[in-house]
């Protein structure tokens, strides 16, 4: 789907995307993210797969517009957050974290998430974040622990998009989940029966991304630029066909 009709017509001023899955279903590589920067994508965030393809040790640290997770340990290559130049010149931060429950254990997403807010505010209120985890009692707790601090904490990795979005008393726009952009009749992007065949004999199986009819999912949300508080979270699910 292209992404520069949906941005005329509601006016939107910064496209965030996670790009960790873009290559094939796993990791990103230079090709791919140019493509997806070309399509209209300002940011790409990333998460767990993030160093799958090696290529990107090559040029995360030159690409401002990747971020990985903040918290991985100091001295990884590329950045977790910084702050970017919306199409109307406005500053907005953007930051990657990653959780730990059923996943790596990176340093404490909660105590880097402290340090972005208080950079972040030395330049903007508005701070977005992507927080990729896959635990949603993780995902709702680092929610009520930025409300009121980020605009926005929109979760990612599960691939299925949930239906809690809300804005807390706070005013943070929240979702559990995103969702996933890519092949509707598939097990999270991949071939059915390729995923089933693997949960029936327990054996190793190679994954390929499946094919025909493509969701898109996402969400809209408003802020208030001078508070940095959110205004309103809309969630998108649309069909597209080959």
């Amino acid at each position: 789907m292209e992404i520069g009709p949906l941005v005329r017509k509601s006016g939107i001023d910064l496209v965030i995307a996670n790009g960790e899955n873009a290559a094939g279903g796993n990791g990103i590589t230079r090709e791919v993210a140019d493509e997806l920067f070309a399509s209209g994508i300002d940011v790409l965030t990333m998460g767990n797969h993030v160093w799958d393809k090696k290529e990107i040790l090559s040029f995360i640290d030159e690409e401002i517009r990747i971020l990985r997770p903040v918290n991985y340990p100091a001295g990884t290559p590329g950045v977790g957050h910084t702050v970017y130049r919306t199409r109307s010149n406005r500053k907005v931060g953007v930051a990657n974290a990653s959780g730990r429950v059923f996943m790596a254990d990176l340093d404490c997403p909660f105590r880097a998430m402290d340090r972005v807010v208080q950079e972040s505010r030395q330049y903007t209120p508005v701070l977005i974040v992507d927080f990729h985890a896959e635990a949603t009692s993780e995902k709702i707790a680092l929610g009520w622990y930025l409300d009121g601090k980020a605009s926005a904490v929109l979760c990612t990795h599960t691939h299925v998009q949930t239906s809690d979005e809300r804005i807390l008393p706070g005013g943070t726009a929240y979702i559990s989940d995103v969702g996933m952009t890519g092949p509707r009749d598939s097990v999270i992007g991949v071939k059915a029966e390729t995923v089933i065949e693997r949960f029936l004999t327990q054996m190793p199986k190679s994954f390929q991304v499946a094919s025909g009819p493509y969701q898109f999912n996402g969400v809209l949300v408003t802020l208030d630029q001078t508070s940095g508080k959110a205004v309103k979270i809309e969630r998108i699910q649309k069909l597209e066909t080959e």
